[in-house]
């Protein structure tokens, strides 16, 4: 006995850590699964992407089952094989036994994966099993999970295992001539190994059934090999979770078919675990303990029933774990740590000493190697193992940190922004920099850096000539070096933060400049965040200044580098007098060196930056201030300066060659990485053209000067190591795969939320949670007419009239009219059914869905509208009943139909006071084929679960859409039989504007002030203009446009906007209102520019381009442009609101929502019935205040006023009366 007493304390603890549940492949919903339906057999056919070996056979598909296996051919009943293998036909078994997914508790995930994380982790098991295997890269994944899943228990038979339950893992790893199995079994979800089969209870089996195979004579067979993992005793069961092939307890590996030769199936080897020490504090103890030695238990098996043992009912297994929803997180992987011995105890016994007492060297296990770290390098650079972790180093031929390599030799282009505030002079008020650009270019065999700034007011143009040092960093990183010395980017790479003070002479003025240098991006420019904050002295307009050649010493240590000097500048006034000035410069510069290698050893301590033919210079004419230096990194002592070419930049090689130095003055020029020629003169190597298959699969290259660049295609994002390309994972919409636990449709409706979410909730006529909708009775007084009986239906309720009374039940009147009508006599046969049967409805436990009762008006004919309200949809039907193709909507919404007695040529909304009307405030619509839907706006936020459809056009395509706020009126247009036409928003007839000399009308935009229409047509090349009903039309323009499609009006301006999508000249144009100075506004860079909208409040003019991919603005009078966002799929049309711009995507087939101000995309609208979306505008509840000079009495004009900026037009229509005057008018 042992007497100790402690305040601080260790354990040393000793066991055996089994895999958890955490560390399974990830698995559920949100990772993109599929789930078996629940049941006690259930199986699912599952096609492969890629052929499966198992044994000598090859396979194209596999099938999922219930009972813990898959199997290579369609399953038997489980009653011929469950206790029977092995089975006649092929099997992986996992853990085979009769198991249960009915309560809704457990659940059988199974999907196929080719994301490299997967594969990766996959590589490592096989790899860990089989160590003296090269080559182990799967290309194809199948990870099949049984969750929570019970065991089956016999009818009439007392389920012991109430709240038992298991969760374990199948991965099927296949590579190009070999397919590995890895079974993953966590240890406390392993909670039975026995089920009931035939009223016995039997082990379970785990192993690979080869089943039936063809014999020698065509006509035989023999059954095939059976290679068993388990036996028929408890221990091997048990031995699942606590023993391992691999290395790892609870993961098993074996390979199970090859190509094209096969021996056997083969099991990993590693059957050892390494031991871990772990020290854990324990909590203080204030009094003397006594401890005891006692025996160590052996390990028990809590989830393997001893038939000899008696159930004890008070101590149950805890309960099993909730299954995933979509609500809930994955579960997630985490590396594997090396365990102890699985001969050790669960729960270990602790021995608590001083700590005075202990030295331990506790073991680190390290996971940052470059096996699972190497992505995070340069494409340039190799990774190397450290004691402690791992480097990057650049690959001969590059220089920089590893993380940032760039070919020697190269020149180097960076870009940034310029922001904050500076003080000139006296002044009281700053100059304000937001976003200016900054432009910057080093020659790095020569060591030259020219840096620019754009958009420098003449305020403080002047004044800022003297701060060289704002590119004194690019020089210094970029410097030519000389022999034994390293400039900066060779030594920290493009990630770091550079902060100055500058001190001015003798006024005392300061400044503040930080610089944040963000590393190099996909362009292979290097990226700088720039911001100044502070005073500077005053230089006069026409001032020149220059400044004397300086050094500057920079001292290095770990992670700083820093430096300081007092520079002196001359400003030579316009008068010709001069005064020399000076300021004290201190910076800093701050990075994170790779903690496992001290990277500064080979740079000295201190080094020189010579900076000399400086030359600065303020453009006030294009507001740009530029710099120019020539920089050199050396030795802080003086001495004979290097007299070879190398070393003084004058060598004549390429600017994209690295001279290397030679003898005396010998040298050689070597075109840099990425280019070829002699070296006096270097040519860009095409590696897309040269080397096709650079990029992988799923991906372009793009050429770029020294190098290339690696897009990914539509559909696909670059995975975790930057550079393969694997399949864009989407959130999983439950309501749309039928996934969701919401009661039956004809009861309850899944509404998509995002994020995998969704909420249920009971169709009217129903009451509950949408999860168990129960029926409403709704006969209550009143609902019918007092001389009709009610008759409730599931959902809904009919009313019918007396005997002696004539009506729809909501109104009767005595007497009859005779013979009933067509409708009438189907509603009397269909109340007829539905009272008849429903006299058993209380005694089903689902009732059957409620009987479809058509609805006529007053006098007898069906109501264009009908809807069942047991299933929740509604349709138009034509006089006779019938239905309107394309006109029935899902629940929730209603179609707007028109009176039979009225015959437009299209569908429209109905002046019905059951027809509800749009949301208030600011709505979205957007038209798909056949219908135009809309979408209500809370702020800049979509509400998406009240979107619906406005108006059907069955058998049309609706392209344009426009809105006129004034009269709160749609206009549309359609290209099959091209039609321009209109309606009120707020229901009522379809009005057809225009139908003669249409080709294609592809654009509409309204002018609410004037009150005219303007459209384009892509097919007679033209754009007209006519009166809001469709009169007065005139041509605008006919000449020199190919494809015109989107337009847009400015009319408080008086400006016309267009886009021509041309593929042989796209462009955007821009005219007045009444198509007075045609001009082209944006002609460069310009791909298939499909959408066009104009933000009044921003005065930006912004498109989305199909072809080039991206989303741009213009400033349409400074036509400085900005690009928002690129990489984006088929746009089609957009529009602007508040913050955001909206827009419709062909290949999405979705409304996109992205912010214009930082160009992020925000939000996407997915229609329940997916097509393509084609034109989108916005319905204001008010027009934006604004008015032009034909605002008011039609400017005067007998026909058409037609604004322009400055002035209006009255123009005659093209079919000229005598009665119409033109003229013009200026203001």
């Amino acid at each position: 006995m042992v007497l100790l007493r402690s305040v601080g304390l260790l354990a040393l603890l000793v066991s055996v850590q089994c895999l958890s549940r955490e560390q399974l492949f990830d698995y559920g919903n949100r990772s993109g699964d599929q789930i078996l339906d629940s049941g006690t057999d259930s199986v699912r056919e599952l096609a492969l992407e890629q052929t499966l070996f198992f044994f000598k056979g090859k396979f194209d598909k596999v099938y999922v089952g219930t009972n813990g296996f898959i199997s290579l051919a369609e399953p038997i009943d489980e009653s011929e094989y469950l206790g029977k293998m092995p089975a006649s036909f092929g099997m992986i078994a996992a853990f085979l036994g009769d198991l249960d997914t009915t309560d809704g508790a457990g659940h059988v995930y199974f999907r196929q994966d080719k994301s490299p994380d997967v594969l990766q982790r996959a590589a490592e098991h096989i790899g860990q099993a089989f160590p003296s295997d090269d080559g182990i890269e799967p290309t194809h994944a199948i990870i099949v999970t049984w969750e929570n899943v019970a065991p089956q228990s016999e009818q009439g038979r007392v389920n012991e295992y109430e709240f038992t339950r298991n969760t374990f893992q199948l991965v099927v790893a296949n590579m190009e001539s070999a397919s590995y199995a890895i079974l993953l079994y966590p240890e406390e979800s392993m909670q039975f190994g026995s089920t009931v089969i035939n009223d016995e209870d039997q082990l379970v089996e785990v192993g690979f059934n080869e089943g039936r195979v063809a014999g020698w004579f065509s006509w035989a067979s023999t059954q095939g090999a059976y290679y068993r993992i388990t036996q028929d005793s408890e221990e091997s069961i048990s031995a699942l979770a606590q023993d391992t092939n691999s290395g790892r307890p609870g993961v098993w590996v074996y390979e199970i078919g090859t190509s094209p030769f096969f021996t056997s199936i083969t099991p990993g080897v590693v059957t050892e675990v390494s031991e871990v020490s772990e020290v854990t504090e324990v909590t203080e103890v204030t009094t003397e303990q006594t401890m005891v030695d006692t025996p160590v238990p052996e390990p028990s098996v809590p989830w393997i029933r001893q038939p000899s043992e008696p159930l004890n009912e008070t101590s149950s297994p805890e309960p099993f774990a909730e299954s995933s929803t979509p609500d809930e997180p994955q579960y997630r992987y985490v590396n594997p740590r090396p365990k102890t011995p699985q001969q050790q105890p669960q729960n270990p016994q602790v021995l608590i000493i001083d700590e005075d007492e202990l030295n331990v060297d506790v073991f680190s296990y390290n996971y940052e190697t470059c096996s699972s770290n190497k992505h995070k390098c340069s494409v340039f650079a190799d990774c190397r193992d450290y004691a402690a972790g791992y480097c990057c180093h650049c690959k001969p031929g590059y220089y920089g940190n590893g993380k940032d390599c760039v070919a020697e030799g190269k020149p180097q282009r960076m870009n940034g922004k310029v922001n904050g505030r500076v003080y000139v002079g006296d002044s009281p008020s700053p100059v304000e920099f937001s976003n200016n650009d900054l432009h910057s270019y080093a020659v790095t065999n020569d060591g030259r850096a020219y840096i620019a700034i754009s958009s420098i007011p003449s305020s403080v143009g002047p004044s800022l000539q003297p701060l060289a040092a704002l590119g004194e960093t690019i020089g210094w990183a970029f410097a030519l070096e000389q022999p034994d010395f390293q400039n900066g980017f060779s030594i920290i790479g493009g990630v770091f933060t550079r902060q100055a003070e500058v001190v001015f002479q003798p006024g005392n003025e300061r400044l503040t400049i930080r610089q944040e240098f963000v590393g190099i991006d996909e362009h292979d420019h290097l990226l700088i965040s720039t911001e100044l904050d502070g005073r500077i002295p005053e230089v006069p307009q026409g001032a020149t200044v220059q400044i004397e050649p300086y050094t500057e010493i920079y001292q290095y240590s770990s992670n700083l580098i820093t430096s300081s000097s007092r520079r002196d500048y001359t400003v030579s006034m316009p008068d010709g007098s001069a005064r020399t000035h000076s300021y004290v410069w201190t910076q800093s510069i701050k990075f994170q060196s790779c903690p496992h290698e001290e990277v500064l050893s080979a740079a000295p301590a201190s080094q020189q930056l010579s900076v000399d033919q400086i030359f600065v210079m303020y453009d006030s004419s294009n507001q740009l201030i530029r710099f120019a230096m020539s920089n050199k990194i050396g030795s802080i002592h003086s001495g004979i300066p290097e007299q070879n070419p190398c070393f003084t930049g004058r060598h004549g090689c390429d600017t994209n060659a690295v001279c290397r130095p030679a003898r005396g003055k010998e040298f050689s020029c070597e075109c840099a990485a990425g280019f070829t020629g002699d070296g006096r003169v270097c040519y860009d190597v095409d590696e897309c053209s040269e080397s096709p298959q650079i990029c992988g699969p799923y991906s372009i290259c793009n050429n770029q000067p020294g190098s290339f660049r690696c897009e990914c295609l539509d559909g696909f994002q670059f995975a975790g190591d930057g550079r393969t390309c694997v399949e864009t994972e989407r959130p999983v919409d439950h309501c749309q795969r039928g996934t969701h636990d919401c009661d039956a449709p004809e009861r309850a409706r899944c509404i998509y939320t995002r994020d995998s979410s969704y909420v249920c909730s009971c169709l009217p006529g129903f009451s509950g949670d949408g999860r168990i909708c129960q029926d409403i009775d709704d006969c209550q007084p009143g609902r019918c007419h007092s001389d009709a009986i009610c008759y409730n239906t599931q959902g809904s309720f009919t009313c019918q009239c007396r005997s002696g009374f004539h009506g729809d039940g909501f109104s009767c009147t005595p007497g009859s009219d005779g013979e009933l009508t067509a409708c009438e006599r189907h509603r009397e046969a269909a109340q007829a059914s539905s009272s008849s049967s429903g006299g058993y409805f209380f005694f089903r436990p689902r009732p059957a869905v409620g009987q479809y009762v058509p609805s006529c008006d007053a006098y007898g004919a069906y109501e264009p509208l009908q809807c069942h309200a047991s299933i929740g949809q509604c349709w138009c039907v034509d006089s006779s009943g019938q239905e309107v193709l394309g006109s029935r909507t899902e629940p929730g919404s209603r179609p707007m139909c028109i009176d039979h007695n009225v015959a437009p040529p299209l569908i429209g909304p109905t002046p019905r006071s059951d027809i509800s009307p749009l949301t208030p405030g600011a709505n979205l619509l957007f038209a798909q084929s056949g219908k135009i839907d809309h979408i209500p706006l809370d702020g800049n936020r979509m509400i998406k679960d009240e979107s619906k459809t406005v108006l059907h056009v069955p058998g049309k395509v609706v392209i344009a859409v426009a809105f006129d706020c004034v009269e709160q009126m749609i206009y549309w247009s359609d290209i099959t039989q091209p039609s321009i036409s209109r309606v009120k928003l707020q229901g009522g007839e379809t009005s057809v504007l225009i139908t003669k000399d249409l080709g294609s009308p592809e654009g509409i935009a309204i002018d609410h002030i004037s009150r005219n229409m303007y459209w384009t047509d892509s097919i007679l090349d033209r754009i007209e203009v006519s009166r809001l009903d469709g009169s007065q039309r005139r041509v605008i323009f006919d000449s020199d446009l190919i494809n015109p499609r989107p337009i847009v009006a400015d009319p408080a301006s008086g400006y016309l906007y267009w886009s021509d999508w041309s593929r042989d000249g796209p462009k955007i144009e821009r005219s007045g209102l009444d198509g007075s100075d045609r001009t082209v506004l944006v002609q460069e860079g310009l791909g298939l520019p499909n959408a066009l909208t104009f933000d009044p409040q921003s005065r930006q003019l912004c498109w989305a381009d199909a072809g080039t991919r991206k989303v741009e603005c213009v400033d349409p009078f400074s036509r400085f442009r900005r690009k928002l966002i690129e990489g984006i799929q088929y746009p089609f049309a957009i529009v602007s609101y508040g913050r955001n711009l909206y827009y419709t995507d062909w290949r999405r087939e979705a409304v996109v929502a992205m912010d214009r101000h930082d160009g992020m995309e925000v939000e996407e609208f997915l229609p329940q019935r997916r097509s393509r979306t084609y034109g989108i505008t916005v319905t204001y509840p008010q027009c934006p205040a604004g008015m032009n000079y034909c605002s008011r009495d039609n400017g005067g004009c007998s026909h058409l006023c037609l604004p322009r900026p400055g002035g209006f037009t009255c123009r005659c229509p093209d079919a000229r009366d005598g009665s119409c005057v033109e003229q013009d008018e200026n203001f």
